[in-house]
């Protein structure tokens, strides 16, 4: 199994004019919207800060993959690229934790 961790600051405001909140919560709409849909993904949640302390990201993105080639292939999918697509302009800062169970 594979798992891919990345955690988000977002710009206030986005490029799109909206909140990191708004944006948070469109983003879990999106990234959740992929179960079923990326070959061998087999958990995808995303989770919003409560607390927005000064060292907390806006957003935590936990997924679990088959294995490293069913990542990879998530990377380049099609609904996949359409929320990188989003993020761009809305995201600030990016921490990611890749690593194979």
């Amino acid at each position: 199994m594979f798992v891919h961790i990345v955690f988000f600051k977002l710009l206030d405001p986005g490029a799109n004019g909206k909140s990191p909140d708004e944006n948070a919560h469109e983003l879990k709409r999106q990234f959740e919207g992929l179960r079923g849909v990326i070959p061998g993904l087999r958990r995808i949640d995303l989770g919003i800060d409560v607390f927005h302390t000064a060292e907390s990201a806006d957003i935590g993105l936990y997924t679990e993959f088959d294995d490293r080639a069913s990542y990879e292939g998530y990377v380049v999918h099609p609904a996949h690229q359409a929320i990188v697509a989003y993020l761009k302009g809305n995201r600030g800062e990016r921490r990611v934790v890749d690593y194979e169970i």
